[in-house]
């Protein structure tokens, strides 16, 4: 396996992207506003971590390991002897996708539940949903998934309590597009759910790709409901493109099958997916395609390399473990809560906000929420930097990373997938 630590260098890309990139970031001051003026309401002493997680929907292959991450880092926060005194409480909810709807009941039974933070949703869309609500409650609200810009833009883009651990789709975005353009894709072909993933990513990659001197041969939009037609198929298939992105959920395996009968599939345009299918295909998997679909398929997935110690260590949690993808965000969104909760001395969600930003850049450098918490309980005012499993977290004005990797993955003719590079980028 190739690893890349460098920070991302993207040609001609980067010089298109630089200042884009450096837009989204925050500034030093920016992040110490998170505390409001008037004092957060006081907590009831025990953290309780709700998860708004996918068991159901489009992207519940996701839910397993964004499960067992928050799981084992409950298990190790309180193994540590908890917070405030006391093992912090983990409640879960499913979030299911845009189109079952359930989110907003199963919020309400995680409030009900008198969560302080919810981790999730994994969907961008799903939380769009519900974030209004949970903030609202005076929850923070910490997505270990969602990569749409939508959250750094307009309202959202104000100091509040909506925080992720996932780097938004300008990154994502920028590093697809320099992956093909060093593989010579110089007419590319997008196909993308319209919704607020599938569009900004879409735009994202064509904006890099078109920086850079490639082409964008065509950038088709299909429902999230209904699945591309054929005439959306036909247009990827007539553009003549030398690569096809597809951004996409669970249906691809539906989409797959189908540009293959317009011999456009992945043994005839070289193929590119992105975190939202970049997903076990095998005939063990519950998504199978048939074998050698996909061979030579590459997919992006923002996230450190889940290590061999780490990944045993959710097993520990769920024995029946295969995908790892955002379990280590989602293991560090609870972590950097919980200590946030130390830091504030308050377990309540207005006043965990307060300080999660601060912990996670600028102080003295700590890998493991023992070793942060032992620092925090010797001097509550002490500054602490938490690089987590997910790597840095650097968490800027608006609650989302400044620094962040994107995994480069290819598929083998078994339709799994095996890393194959790491990129670091700064946004």
């Amino acid at each position: 396996m190739k690893r890349s630590t460098q920070t991302i260098r993207l040609a001609a890309v980067v010089a298109a992207s630089a200042l884009v990139l450096a837009a989204c970031g925050g500034d030093d001051e920016g992040d110490k506003d998170k505390a409001t003026d008037a004092p957060a309401a006081k907590g009831d002493g025990t953290l309780t971590i709700g998860q708004l997680l996918p068991q159901t929907g489009s992207l519940a292959f996701l839910g397993p390991p964004e499960f067992a991450g928050v799981d084992l880092a409950i298990k190790d926060i309180n193994a540590a002897g908890g917070v405030l005194g006391k093992d912090v409480v983990g409640v879960k909810a499913d979030s299911g996708d845009t189109d079952s709807g359930i989110a907003p009941a199963e919020t309400d039974k995680l409030l009900k539940a008198k969560s302080d933070v919810i981790v999730g949703a994994a969907s961008s869309g799903v939380s769009l949903t519900v974030i209004d609500k949970i903030m609202s409650a005076g929850t923070v609200m910490f997505s270990p998934a969602n990569t749409s810009t939508s959250f750094d833009e307009g309202d959202y883009s104000k100091p509040d309590l909506y925080f992720r651990t996932a780097p938004s789709d300008i990154l994502q975005g920028a590093v697809l597009a320099n992956l093909l353009v060093e593989d010579g894709r110089q007419n590319v072909a997008i196909l993308a759910r319209q919704d607020a993933y599938g569009e900004t990513l879409a735009k994202e990659v064509a904006k890099n790709l078109e920086a850079a001197g490639s082409k964008v041969a065509a950038n088709v939009l299909y429902s999230e409901k209904d699945g591309p037609g054929d005439t959306q198929i036909s247009e990827i298939a007539d553009s003549n493109a030398d690569a096809v992105v597809l951004v996409a959920f669970d249906e691809t395996t539906t989409i797959v099958p189908k540009l293959i009968q317009a011999n456009t599939g992945p043994k005839d345009v070289p193929t590119y997916f992105v975190d939202g299918n970049t997903a076990d295909y095998s005939a063990d998997s519950t998504t199978p395609l048939p074998a050698g679909s996909l061979t030579g398929t590459k997919g992006t997935i923002p996230g450190a390399e889940a290590g061999d110690d780490f990944k045993k260590r959710l097993a520990t949690v769920d024995d029946k473990l295969k995908d790892y993808s955002y379990a280590a965000e989602s293991y560090d969104a609870t972590v950097v809560s919980a200590l946030a909760a130390i830091a504030a001395d308050n377990d309540s969600g207005e006043a965990i906000a307060a300080k999660i930003a601060d912990i996670t850049k600028g102080g003295d450098k700590c890998e493991t929420f023992e070793a942060c918490a032992k620092l925090l309980e010797a001097d509550k005012d002490a500054d602490i930097d938490y690089d987590g499993v997910s790597g840095p977290i650097e968490l800027g004005e608006t609650g989302s990373p400044t620094a962040a990797s994107i995994g480069i993955y290819e598929y083998g003719a078994d339709n799994t997938y095996k890393a194959v590079d790491y990129i670091s980028g700064t946004i």
